[in-house]
Order: structure tokens, then C-alpha cells, then sequence
């Protein structure tokens, strides 16, 4: 026990210390910390490290899913569900496929339902690795999107598929017209006890008198309890978190209070990242361990057979990302698609960025050890370093190579017709516009003998100039430009007087810790305001 707490520190400070690395060199962080792990696995005397996959599944992806469900914007989501069904279900089943015929005739003696398992496992990309390598690169929101939102889905249409096809191999019997059957009912019946779940959870919520901390445990057990119970019942745990998870985000503005929203985003961001951190760094732990229990296979076959098989999944992804924009051009004559001419810039980006991560090493994990009859479970550990070899090869070849294939096709120099400050101050102009106009119908009368109200109403006055003039102007000249930084930067240093001024007082035990803590809190949230007013957000 004392030795699996160490390890797990030791872990997360090595994760804490890579990503640090990883930024000051500009590598997003899953690739970095694949790399790391990688290398530190090669250093002599350390313990081997095996991964229980039932950790993962049970452990990591609940929380890992309702969070990037959480952060996904349902309207854009339902903009582009078109878009996001294709590429998560159907670009599922196609990249299956095509990976069972191609490992069929590729390796002798794999039949085709291991192809289809090893398709199943080594189909979804990941959320992670694709957010986290386009952050910080300038492409069109849209793509984003799509890509967020096909990364929520797919993993469960190919845990489905890995479902049946393991069933296949287990049993040895497979009707097509039932698999299609019970994929649509594994699926829907998710979505439903996801969403029932979702619904009690809000209940609780809106009627029972919760506090802060209690919220943000309840947003913690959420993800857990719809996992659970769709498995339980043998239905899609992940449709159940992804559901639930876009229904309580999308309602968080009623049910939670700006507290709960405030603190439950940082604990949050800290659980998703220590969880995100350590996924990535097993994986290039675990990859020499896959290696040494080859079996009858030489390492030399073992990464022949994993980089024929990248290929041929990075090929398909692409081919049927630019047959999705075809289908789409073609079928906007009938009906209303989201964009009627996708072009063939967004669909190679959307192409390219096909990262895989944790679900498909957690799928290739999960297979059993032995069949039902006793016999060892044919080919395992030939699936298991292939599906490594996938991993390594487009999460470090893809991600490091993404930025340069969008400065290729020319898709960062594609600006959005409206940038995001002109979309803010209109946001922002018509909250103060709303505001000025309640202070005038209800507290005409009261601002006249108040003057602290009446000097509120005159800065709200004053932002909804500002704000017009920026608007009118189309978006900040140089000259505004230069006077807000000047702002802001005096601003901030006057914010660090006051912090300085604070702890002086502190140490000549002139006030009490706790009122000292409260206002230090109150000086980070103004830092905080405008630091996001500028668009840095956390750091």
C-alpha cells in the first residue's frame, strides 16, 4: 500500500516536472510526457510497471469524459452533429474494417474478427491529445469543434465494436444483423440512463440546500455513478457520462451558484490534468513490458506490422474526412448543413489530427488472458505492441507535425470573419446595456439621494461608452490599444502594492490571519478579472 502511494507521487511529480519541460520547449504535453515515460522506462533497476485496465475504464475515464463533456459547447455540438456522427460512428466502423482486412492479409493466422478487435481498439482519437496540441494555434473555431466533439463519441462506438468482436472471438459465432442491433440499443440505452441520472443529480441540485463543497463532490460521483450503472445493466457507460455531462453543463448556470462554478472549474482543471498526466506517462512506461512478451514474434515483425497498420489508419482517417466534406457539399442541395462548402483545407487538418491515447490503450489492456475453453487468448500481446506502436507513432508524429501540416494547407492564415474581442464587446455591450436600463426604470429616484449608487451608474455609463466606441471603430487602433495596456499594466502593479502592503501588515500582527486571507482573496479575483478581461485566463 505505502509502496503504490509513493509510486503514485513519484508519478505525478515526474508528470508536474515533464510538463514543465514540454512547455518551455513548446511540445504539447501528452506527446512530451509518452516521450518521458518512454525514456524513463529505459533507466536500469526500475520496477516493470503493469496497468490494470480496469483502472482505466473504472478509474480515469469517467472524470476524463464528463469533464471534456463539461467544457463542450452543446450548440455547437448540435451544429455540427452531422459532421461529428459521421467521423465518430462511421469513421469508426470504416477504420475497423479496413484495419481487419488489411491485418488479415498482413499478419498469418489473424482471422478476421481479431481484425476487427484490433480495428475496434485502435480506431477512437483522443480528446485530449488533439485540444491540447491545437491550443495555441490559430485555426478556425469550427475545426475545433468538430474535432472535441467526434473525440467524446467515438470512444464509445468503438468500445462497442471492441464489445462485439471480442464476443465474436470468445464465442466463436457472429450475426451481422444483431451486432447492428444491439450497437443502436448499447448506445440509446447509454445516452438514457446517462441523461435519467443527469436528472436526479439536477434535482438534488435545484431543491436540496447544498453548499459549495457538496456541489463540486456531487459533480465528482456524477461521472462514476453513470459509468457504473450503464455497465451494470451492459450498456454504453461512455454515451451515459458524455450525455449527463452536456446536460448538467448546459443547465450549471441554474443549479450552481457562482461559487460552486468558480472553485468547481479549478479542482476540476487540477483532477483532469494530474489524471490526462498520468495516462500519457503509463503509456510510454508500460511500452518496453508489451515488448518483452512478444512471444513467438520478433520486435522487428511486431513494429513492421504497427507502423503498415499506421499508415493505413492515418490514410483512411484522411480519405474519409475529405468523403464526409464531399457527402456534405452533395447532400446541402437537399437539406441545411451547418457549412455548405467545407473545402478540402479543414477536412486534411481534420485528417491529420487523429492522435489515439488512452481508450485504446485501455481497450488493448482489457482483453483477457485466456478464452473460455482455457486456451490462451490468440495473438494478445502481437495486438497489444501493435496498438502501442499506433500510439506512439500518431500521437508523436501527428502531434508534433500538425502545426506545420495547418501552415501547409494554408489554414491559419484563414482568419474568422469576426474576431473573438469584437464578439465579446458586443456580449459585454449588451450586459451593460441591459444593466444601465434596469438602474434607470427601478433606482432613478434612489441614485439622486445615493450617491454611491449614482456613481456606479456613472461607471456603468462609462464602460457602455467605451465599449460603443470600440464597436464603432471595429475593434481596438493602436492608439486604444496602447492606452489599455498601460491601464492594465498599472492596474496590476498597483494590485501587487496592495499585496505588499497586505503581508507587511500581516507580519506586524496588526489585523487577524483570517481577515488577511479574505482580503488577499478578494485582491486574486480582481487580478483574475483582468487578467481574463485580456484574454490570459489561468496561467
Amino acid at each position: 500500500m505505502h509502496y503504490s502511494l509513493l509510486l503514485c507521487i513519484a508519478l505525478i511529480l515526474v508528470v508536474s516536472m515533464l510538463v514543465m519541460l514540454g512547455q518551455r520547449l513548446r511540445i504539447s504535453y501528452p506527446i512530451f510526457l509518452v516521450l518521458g515515460g518512454l525514456a524513463i522506462s529505459f533507466i536500469p533497476g526500475l520496477p516493470s510497471i503493469t496497468i490494470d485496465p480496469e483502472l482505466i475504464f473504472l478509474i480515469f475515464l469517467p472524470p476524463l469524459l464528463f469533464e471534456a463533456a463539461w467544457m463542450t459547447s452543446w450548440k455547437a455540438f448540435w451544429k455540427w452533429r452531422r459532421v461529428i456522427t459521421m467521423l465518430a460512428f462511421g469513421f469508426v466502423l470504416i477504420t475497423s474494417t479496413v484495419v481487419a482486412f488489411v491485418s488479415t492479409a498482413l499478419i498469418p493466422g489473424f482471422t478476421l474478427a481479431m481484425g476487427f478487435l484490433l480495428g475496434a481498439i485502435i480506431s477512437p482519437p483522443d480528446a485530449v491529445a488533439a485540444t491540447s496540441v491545437l491550443k495555441g494555434i490559430n485555426i478556425p473555431k469550427p475545426l475545433t469543434q468538430i474535432l472535441e466533439g467526434e473525440s467524446l463519441v467515438n470512444d464509445a462506438s468503438s468500445l462497442i465494436v471492441f464489445r462485439f468482436a471480442l464476443a465474436a472471438i470468445m464465442t466463436g459465432t457472429f450475426v451481422f444483423q444483431k451486432a447492428a442491433v444491439s450497437f443502436v440499443l448499447v448506445a440509446v440505452m447509454g445516452v438514457v440512463i446517462g441523461l435519467a441520472i443527469a436528472l436526479i443529480i439536477y434535482a438534488m441540485y435545484r431543491w436540496l440546500p447544498t453548499t459549495t463543497s457538496i456541489d463540486i463532490a456531487l459533480s465528482f460521483i456524477a461521472p462514476y455513478l453513470m459509468y457504473l450503472t450503464a455497465e451494470s445493466f451492459h450498456y454504453s457507460g461512455v454515451m451515459a457520462v458524455v450525455s449527463g455531462g452536456l446536460f448538467l453543463s448546459y443547465h450549471s448556470h441554474v443549479t450552481l451558484s457562482h461559487q460552486s462554478r468558480l472553485q468547481g472549474y479549478a479542482m476540476w482543471n487540477t483532477i483532469t490534468f494530474i489524471l490526462n498526466g498520468l495516462v500519457f506517462m503509463l503509456i510510454g512506461l508500460e511500452m518496453p513490458e508489451i515488448m518483452r512478451n512478444l512471444g513467438d514474434y520478433s520486435k522487428g515483425q511486431a513494429i513492421f506490422y504497427g507502423v503498415v497498420i499506421s499508415l493505413v489508419i492515418i490514410v483512411t482517417r484522411i480519405i474519409t474526412a475529405l468523403f464526409t466534406a464531399g457527402w456534405t457539399k452533395l447532400i446541402g442541395r437537399w437539406i441545411t448543413v451547418a457549412d455548405q462548402n467545407p473545402g478540402w483545407r479543414g477536412p486534411i487538418v481534420i485528417g491529420w489530427a487523429g492522435m489515439r491515447g488512452v481508450v485504446s490503450l485501455a481497450s488493448a489492456l482489457s482483453i483477457p488472458l485466456l478464452l473460455k475453453n482455457g486456451q490462451p487468448f490468440p495473438y494478445r500481446s502481437l495486438i497489444l505492441c501493435i496498438t502501442f506502436i499506433v500510439i506512439l507513432i500518431t500521437l508523436v508524429l501527428q502531434g508534433l507535425t500538425l502545426p506545420w501540416v495547418i501552415k501547409l494547407v494554408g489554414l491559419d492564415k484563414e482568419q474568422p470573419a469576426s474576431s473573438e474581442q469584437e464578439e465579446e464587446a458586443k456580449l459585454h455591450h449588451q450586459l451593460l446595456t441591459a444593466a444601465v436600463s434596469h438602474l434607470e426604470e427601478q433606482y432613478t429616484d434612489l441614485m439622486k439621494k445615493q450617491p454611491v449608487l449614482q456613481n456606479l451608474y456613472n461607471q456603468m455609463k462609462n464602460d457602455l461608452q467605451l465599449t460603443a466606441n470600440f464597436l464603432e471603430g471595429h475593434g481596438a487602433g493602436e492608439k486604444e490599444r496602447h492606452s489599455s495596456l498601460v491601464y492594465n499594466s498599472i492596474y496590476l502593479e498597483l494590485l501587487g502594492t496592495q499585496r505588499q502592503r497586505l503581508f507587511q501588515l500581516r507580519d506586524r500582527d496588526q489585523f487577524e490571519d483570517e481577515l488577511i486571507r479574505k482580503v488577499e482573496g478578494q485582491l486574486d479575483l480582481e487580478q483574475e478579472k483582468l487578467l481574463r478581461e485580456n484574454g490570459h485566463g489561468h496561467h
